[in-house]
C-alpha cells in the first residue's frame, strides 16, 4: 500500500514538474510590437528611448528620480502620437552616436542633445532638426579669461565624444594653440572639474552652462561664445523610415500649434527671434 501511495505521488510529482516547465517555456521576452501605424518597436507598447544622463537641460534626473527634460518632452510627443508611453535607457553617449545601441535594439530612438554631423549621418538616420546649439566656454566666477588665446599653458575641459570636443581640438591644432585638453567622460565630470580648479576653463553646449549656473549661482559664469552652427536632431537606427517619419511629424506639429514654444520656454528660457 505505502509502495502504491509513494508511486503515485512521484507520479504527480513528476506531471507537477512537466507542467511547471511547460508553463516557464512558454515565458517569452517581449520580442517588441508593432503599432496601429505600423511603427516597429523593440518592446510593446513602449518606445524605448537611449539618452546619456545627465545633460541638463535636455535630459536629467528630477528629486524624485524621475528623467526630464527639454529632449524628454519632445519625445513623449513622439510616444503620444503613436499611443505607447517612452521608457528611457541611460547609456554610454559612444554606443548613441555609433549607431550601435539602436542596432542592437537597446531601443528604438537616441534623444541625447545630439549634433547632426555627415560623420554620424553614416551610420544614423537623423530627424529634422529640433535645436540650434551654440558652443560656450565657462570658467569658475570672477576669473577673466575671454578666449581660447588666454588658456595658453593651461587646462581646458571638454566632454569626449562630443562636437565641443572635436571643436576644441580642432581649434587648437588649426591655431597652434599650447593648451592641454582634458577629456571628460560626462558632464558631470566635466562640471565638476571645472568647479574644483582641475581645469582653467570648460566648453560644452551653452544651453548646458546655462543650466549649471542657474543651480549653481555664484560659482560659474560663461565667458565667450562660439557659433557652430551646430543643430540637434533625435537619431533612429538606419532604414527605420516609418518611425523617422512619426519623430518628424510630431516635431512639426509641435511647431505648429505652439506646443514647441511652450516646451523650449520651459526648459531652455525665452525663444530666440526667428
Amino acid at each position: 500500500m505505502n509502495i502504491r501511495a509513494n508511486a503515485r505521488q512521484a507520479a504527480a510529482l513528476t506531471a507537477s514538474a512537466i507542467l511547471a516547465i511547460g508553463i516557464t517555456g512558454c515565458a517569452k521576452e517581449d520580442t517588441g510590437g508593432t503599432t496601429e501605424t505600423g511603427v516597429a518597436l523593440v518592446k510593446s507598447g513602449v518606445l524605448t528611448t537611449c539618452t546619456h544622463l545627465p545633460y541638463a537641460p535636455f535630459q536629467a534626473k528630477d528629486a524624485s528620480g524621475k528623467v526630464v527634460g527639454f529632449d524628454v518632452a519632445l519625445i513623449d510627443l513622439v510616444a503620444a502620437k503613436l499611443n505607447v508611453k517612452q521608457e528611457i535607457v541611460d547609456t554610454p553617449f559612444e554606443g548613441i552616436k555609433s549607431g550601435a545601441d539602436l542596432n542592437s535594439g537597446k531601443c528604438d530612438v537616441a534623444a541625447a542633445g545630439m549634433t547632426i554631423t555627415d560623420e554620424r549621418k553614416q551610420v544614423l538616420d537623423f530627424s529634422e532638426p529640433y535645436f540650434d546649439a551654440t558652443q560656450a566656454l565657462a570658467v569658475v566666477t570672477g576669473k577673466k579669461v575671454a578666449t581660447l588665446e588666454e588658456l595658453a599653458g593651461k587646462r581646458l575641459g571638454v566632454q569626449g565624444g562630443t562636437t565641443g570636443e572635436e571643436y576644441i581640438n580642432a581649434t587648437v591644432k588649426e591655431k597652434g594653440l599650447k593648451i592641454e585638453v582634458v577629456s571628460y567622460r560626462d558632464l558631470a565630470a566635466l562640471q565638476q572639474a571645472l568647479a574644483t580648479n582641475q581645469v582653467e576653463a570648460a566648453v560644452n553646449d551653452l544651453p548646458v552652462w546655462n543650466e549649471y549656473i542657474k543651480a549653481n549661482p555664484g560659482k560659474v559664469e560663461v565667458a565667450a561664445g562660439f557659433d557652430t552652427g551646430e543643430q540637434y536632431g533625435f537619431a533612429v537606427k538606419k532604414g527605420n523610415a516609418k518611425l523617422l517619419e512619426a519623430v518628424n511629424q510630431a516635431i512639426t506639429a509641435a511647431r505648429g500649434d505652439g506646443t514647441y514654444d511652450k516646451i523650449y520656454a520651459e526648459w531652455i528660457g525665452e525663444k530666440p527671434a526667428s
